[in-house]
């Protein structure tokens, strides 16, 4: 990120956009969010069909723009007919209504899916050639691009040096994700799952983002449950699905930062723009978390770690016997994860997120249990769930106490995961920034 401090010009400009941005909002409040859908010539173009569904069916005004190069992979008559509107290419067509100015003005969301090498050059240079990339010079609104391209080409610095100055300039570019690509080829370049491009879409829309706050911030989050083997068949294990930490995933991805998923025994699409880390067992977890904080200026620790696991582990399935006997189960402690890297932070400044998953018992009450926890853990913040009979497993939906270790705590009613997400991220993103460069929240 630039290091450059803003100019009376730039805050003139600022203001000039927010005002701009509170008008549209203000002179359009009860109407559709209107998206730009930009489609560049890549063969992922199929896939965003299935994003305009998505975001049709969900109440959204979708102006699809391609490019000629797009058409060759989806003709014009699949977007009309998707979006219920005309589509063009060029910037003559219904000129009478300045298209290649009004589109971009009028959208609260531009989304490119996907995202050429070329499409993005011509973005990150300012040409001007086509509807598309006129729009995305008129636009001041939150604007995405999501790659698709192979492997090389992704990786070459040109390309680098485009993404870099997209992102300067404030517009989110989502990682590409793994996997087959053209022909046999396999690598990094994939377009993202279309429901999770979605995902991604709405919660930036929801937010209004323009300036992503976590630009530049590397953040690493842990997601479902540990799996401890008894035999090869059963297993210790907890109800945990890894939601609220894939929701915290994407949030922080649409807010900017580079992000590390370590996903537990997860069944759930890769959030777009994340790089996902499988594990099985709570020492898996501990080892991938150990090593990606190094680099991380935060990490969470959503996942739910069985605390102990079997002291032996055996070959073959445990069967059952005539006689009704039953095997005798030794048990043995994990390391406790947040602990420490709580306590042995990898980085100076570092915010370190800790999860509760608590139900009361006579010993205390939930909030008691849990703010002892926040000073037995060390960590800066504690996400406390009062589970009890079950709740928050598996549901579309949270409600939580944030605890700090200045003894603050804040509610957070009843709402969706991502709500809850991005609930903790401003609180994270005030931490990071309270904290003086060099200086150690240890």
């Amino acid at each position: 990120m630039s290091s450059s401090v803003p100019g009376p010009s730039d805050h003139r400009a600022d203001h000039r956009a927010d005002h701009r941005a509170d008008h549209r909002a203000a002179s359009r409040e009860g109407e559709r969010p209107r998206v730009v859908l930009g489609v560049s010539g890549g063969i992922a173009a199929y896939k965003s069909c299935e994003l305009l569904r998505r975001l049709s069916e969900s109440g959204h005004d979708v102006t699809v723009v391609p490019t000629e190069a797009a058409l060759e992979f989806v003709g014009a008559p699949t977007w009309a007919a998707l979006s219920g509107t005309p589509v063009a290419t060029d910037v003559w067509t219904g000129v009478h209504a300045v298209p290649h100015v009004a589109i971009g003005q009028q959208a609260d969301l531009v989304i490119v899916a996907p995202a050429t090498a070329d499409l993005m050059a011509k973005a990150a240079h300012g040409l001007a050639d086509d509807l598309l990339t006129n729009t995305l010079l008129t636009a001041r609104c939150p604007v995405l691009f999501a790659p698709a391209m192979h492997t090389e080409m992704w990786e070459h610095p040109a390309t680098v040096a485009n993404v870099a100055t997209l992102r300067s300039r404030g517009a989110v570019v989502i990682e590409p994700a793994e996997g087959r690509l053209t022909g046999a080829d396999t690598g990094k370049g994939r377009l993202p799952d279309p429901s999770e491009l979605f995902e991604f879409a709405r919660d930036v829309l929801t937010r209004g983002v323009s300036s992503p706050d976590l630009a530049g911030r590397h953040v690493v989050v842990s997601a479902g449950g540990t799996r401890e083997h008894l035999d090869p068949v059963r297993f210790l294990g907890n109800s945990s699905t890894g939601l609220q930490g894939y929701a915290l995933a994407r949030a922080a991805a649409a807010r900017g930062a580079e992000v590390t998923l370590v996903a537990a025994n997860t069944a759930l699409p890769d959030p777009a723009g994340v790089k996902v880390v499988r594990v099985r067992t709570t020492a898996e977890l501990r080892d991938e978390i150990v090593s990606a904080s190094v680099s991380a200026d935060t990490v969470v620790m959503a996942a739910a770690p069985a605390d102990f696991r079997p002291e032996a582990t055996t070959e073959a399935k445990i069967k059952k016997t005539s006689d009704g006997a039953v095997p005798e189960l030794k048990l043995v402690q994990n390391p406790d994860i947040l602990a420490e890297i709580s306590h042995e932070r990898s980085r100076e400044g570092q915010v370190i997120v800790g999860f509760a998953a608590e139900t009361g018992d006579a010993t205390g009450s939930v909030l008691d249990l849990a703010r002892a926890k926040l000073a037995r853990k060390g960590c800066d913040l504690l996400v406390v769930n009062d589970v009890s009979g079950g709740a928050v497993f598996g549901s579309p939906d949270n409600k939580a106490v944030l605890l700090d270790v200045d003894g603050g705590a804040v509610d957070v009613p009843h709402g969706t995961k991502a709500a809850l997400a991005h609930a903790i991220w401003d609180r994270v993103t005030r931490l990071l920034d309270e904290t003086p460069a060099g200086s150690d929240r240890q």
